[in-house]
């Protein structure tokens, strides 16, 4: 049976992903609770409930728990042990297995792996040995990266054949943790799919997103993407296959280097609503937040159709002082996210600009 209006959805955690879920929750009838550390998060302002205290804390734990029907999370770093003690006590989505096959790169792409889905090489590395024959295994070409806890382009390295000098140490100045280097493929651009499944086991995916970074930093997505028909069947095809080996449940970002023939190889898998998802809230009639308040509650999934061609551009640190400026247009839907501190590089919202279907890429740069 689906959740009733008027239930209560928990959150772990209070970010700008936690407060547009706590407001999709709301349209559809629906309070929320949100566990986050951070009094001022930009959640706090939007929810019912708002529990300020660690995330493994067991006394919030079980707190969130009793004021919950269903709980969910906002980010793939919410400790699996928190998620597990949860899930013994309420509904929680995704399930645990999802956190564990997100938190660990290498574990992640071994599970993509045994999925089907092929993704770059890669090897693991404890120490500067391991890195030198893994660069030596990858023509001297690699993207070094924490295996836990990275975010935004940050805890990474890359290396090229003109550039070895830095590998001696390299280890250390990661951190000495676990690594994984990854080897650099030649792709012609990024994608990402969003999808959803029900508790029913259905499921959907919106049209993919062509990505751009800087500085590890999603900054633009553009839809759609500049893709075949053909690519795209088989991203959603890629996300659906993981959506099943998890029996998941909610919505899922799926991240993909698109090869020059076309063929995918899978990034990385975030167990959640992403950044480069949230175009939909502009440009179809169910945005991915609803679409995950809708999966998680066992309401009907709904329609991915858009009904524009749009381009998202992230406003990170003082950008967001164009808000004035993008008001003014009537092409633009604008969001921000409440943040005080403008930090740079700093999420602090979001605008998508719309354009007619069909518009095309001359279409959407004018």
């Amino acid at each position: 049976m689906p959740l009733a209006p008027g239930a209560t959805i928990g959150i772990l955690g209070g970010g700008q992903l936690g407060r547009m879920l706590a407001m999709a929750a709301a349209r559809l009838g629906y309070r929320t609770a949100v566990l986050e550390p951070d009094r001022h998060c930009p959640a706090a302002q939007v929810t019912g409930t708002h529990i300020a205290a660690a995330y493994d804390d067991p006394r919030a734990l079980e707190q969130l728990a009793a004021a919950s029907d269903v709980v969910t999370y906002e980010f793939e770093n919410v400790p699996v042990g928190a998620a597990r003690f949860l899930s013994e006590q309420v509904p929680l989505y995704p399930p645990p297995e999802a956190l564990e096959a997100a938190q660990d790169r290498l574990s992640e792409k071994i599970f993509l792996n045994s999925t089907g889905i092929s993704t770059a090489p890669f090897v693991s590395v404890d120490s500067d040995e391991d890195l030198v024959r893994g660069l030596a295994g990858f023509g001297g070409s690699g993207v070094l990266k924490t295996r836990r806890m990275g975010y935004d382009g940050k805890g990474q390295m890359v290396f090229r054949p003109e550039r070895q000098k830095g590998v001696k140490g390299s280890f250390s100045r990661m951190g000495a943790v676990p690594l994984v280097l990854e080897g650099l493929v030649p792709f012609s651009r990024e994608i990402s799919v969003i999808a959803a499944r029900g508790i029913d086991g259905a499921m959907i995916a919106y049209d993919p997103a062509e990505n751009v970074h800087r500085d590890g930093i999603l900054f633009r997505s553009t839809v759609p993407a500049s893709v075949s028909p053909a690519t795209t069947r088989a991203a959603h095809q890629a996300a659906f296959a993981i959506l099943a080996a998890l029996d998941y449940v909610g919505v899922i970002g799926v991240e993909f280097f698109v090869l020059e023939d076309g063929a995918l190889l899978a990034n990385e898998i975030a167990p959640r609503v992403h950044n480069s998802g949230h175009w939909t809230e502009a440009a179809c009639t169910v945005s991915q937040f609803e679409q995950h308040i809708r999966a998680i509650s066992g309401l009907p999934l709904g329609d991915t159709q858009r009904h524009s061609d749009c381009v998202m551009t992230n406003l990170l640190g003082a950008s967001q002082d164009k808000a004035p400026e993008l008001l003014r247009r009537s092409d633009v839907v604008l969001h921000l996210y409440g943040k005080v501190d403008a930090r740079p590089d700093r999420k602090m919202g979001h605008f998508t600009k719309l354009f007619p279907l069909g518009a095309g890429a001359e279409g959407r740069n004018g």
